[in-house]
């Protein structure tokens, strides 16, 4: 321990590498629910691309397994690293090293924020789009597990936000893949091939996002309904009307009603519709001129009525700040309320009448409770689970994963498996599938590392 400790200290310097009592537990975990917290044998904090391959060449003569991690905001145990292992943490590999205007792109270290990406851009009235819960989060982390958020029904995720990456291999060889450039067709994209293998195909230390036209005017409208599968059926039609929302949100009555209480929120709606209310639609549109906005509040307001929503609120911009603020913190939300797991299940968007009512079905028979929100635009339905007992949450857990692949959906649409989700992911994915998956971890990561435990045994 003490000569791979002193190889260790000698690539990242003395102070930069933290041992035994040094290691906060802060390091031990992200904030998936149900992962006991490990804390590593080592956390050296790289400044440079170089000391990452110094790192990993390190780690790789000495058989060390490695854990990337940004900011620590994870879901799904990923950054969760190996007790008798090193975390690579990007705390100080935190610069935006530019900002092309003319390209609409940034160049970041994977350890920026987003928060610090957002100040940043809206000095040059450009916008990096994917906006996952926490915006504490960083750059690096989104790229680990594809983050989403409640953009993506307009912007995509991050895979439609990254346009090229400079990555260290297990090996320490750098590479880069992409660029500024929109658009390529040279080879294996292997931008999108490292973007969401959570760490454990190689450690990207530079990345290259998308920027957009920061639009100066936006309006929220809340739409309750009467129905969930009325709020689900309606998600369509809003999608095909061509108004073009940046954020189409449900949130059941139980979760408005447990966010707006943490919030302190009031929404100004009366108390015979909020009773009769079993779900709400969110609807966040922006346009560059106000008139033109103005139109599309009246156009979305109509067509929601004339899909049953009892009424059609338009939020004044504090409330519509504060409610959308209140919905992105959700998972504190169900984490407070004693929430055991939150999922993060995805399926095609006309599918999500059929599978909510199957997880409730599924729910009930278990004993157990589902509530929740979700980016309706784009089908991605969070969950959280109430259910104890582990046998019993795992097999409920199963059922449901079951249920949204059947209707041609996945286990995660933007949290990750990690560590939480990989025996359901094994046993329910095509084994050819995970097999050639298997492959491309070989081909990468030969010692097998990168991120051990993640994805695969």
């Amino acid at each position: 321990m003490g000569d791979v400790a002193a190889v260790l200290a000698e690539i990242v310097g003395d102070k930069h590498l933290l041992t035994g009592d040094q290691i906060s537990e802060d390091y031990a975990h992200d904030e998936a629910l149900s992962c006991e917290p490990v804390k590593p044998k080592y956390v050296a904090k790289p400044a440079s691309t170089e000391e990452v391959a110094a790192l990993l060449v390190a780690a790789s003569e000495n058989s060390l397994p490695v854990t990337a991690r940004g900011s620590g905001t994870g879901l799904s145990g990923a950054s969760r690293p190996r007790q008798d292992g090193l975390l690579v943490s990007f705390e100080r590999m935190n610069s935006i090293l530019e900002v092309d205007v003319d390209n609409q792109v940034a160049v970041v270290q994977p350890g920026v924020t987003l928060t610090e990406l957002d100040e940043k851009t809206a000095e040059a009235g450009l916008i990096y789009t994917v906006h996952p819960g926490e915006l504490a989060a960083s750059v690096g982390g989104n790229v680990g597990t594809n983050a989403g958020g409640m953009r993506a029904v307009k912007y995509g995720v991050t895979r439609n936000n990254i346009l090229g990456l400079q990555a260290v291999l297990p090996t320490g060889e750098i590479i880069r893949s992409g660029g500024k450039t929109a658009k390529i067709s040279t080879g294996y994209d292997l931008t999108q091939l490292i973007i969401g293998s959570e760490g454990t195909l190689a450690l990207a230390t530079e990345i290259v996002v998308k920027l957009h036209p920061r639009l100066a005017h936006g309006a929220t409208v809340l739409a309750p309904f009467g129905d969930l599968d009325q709020v689900m059926n309606a998600v369509p039609k809003v999608i095909a009307s061509g108004l073009s929302p940046n954020i189409l949100e449900y949130i059941d009555a139980f979760t408005m009603a447990a966010i707006t209480y943490t919030a302190d929120l009031s929404l100004g709606i009366p108390d015979a519709v909020r009773d009769a209310t079993q779900a709400y639609l969110v609807v966040g549109l922006e346009n560059a001129e106000d008139g033109r906005l103005a139109e599309d509040v009246q156009r979305a307001g109509e067509l929601l009525t004339e899909l049953g929503a009892a009424d059609a609120y338009v939020l004044d911009g504090p409330s519509a700040r504060k409610l959308i603020e209140a919905r992105e913190k959700a998972f504190w939300t169900a984490k407070n309320a004693g929430a055991d797991d939150v999922i993060d299940v995805v399926v095609p968007r006309a599918a999500m009448p059929k599978f909510l009512s199957s997880a409730r079905e599924l729910a009930t028979a278990a004993e157990s409770g589902v509530v929740g929100c979700g980016h309706a635009g784009d089908g991605n339905v969070h969950l959280a689970v109430f259910c104890k007992d582990p046998e019993k949450r795992h097999k409920l857990l199963h059922d449901i994963f079951a249920v949204a692949m059947d209707l041609g959906g996945a286990i995660s649409g933007e949290h990750g498996i990690g560590n939480t989700k990989k025996s359901h992911f094994l046993e329910l994915e095509d084994p050819a599938k995970v097999e050639l998956l298997r492959r491309i971890k070989q081909s990468f990561d030969p010692k097998g590392i990168l991120n051990p435990g993640v994805l695969f045994d």
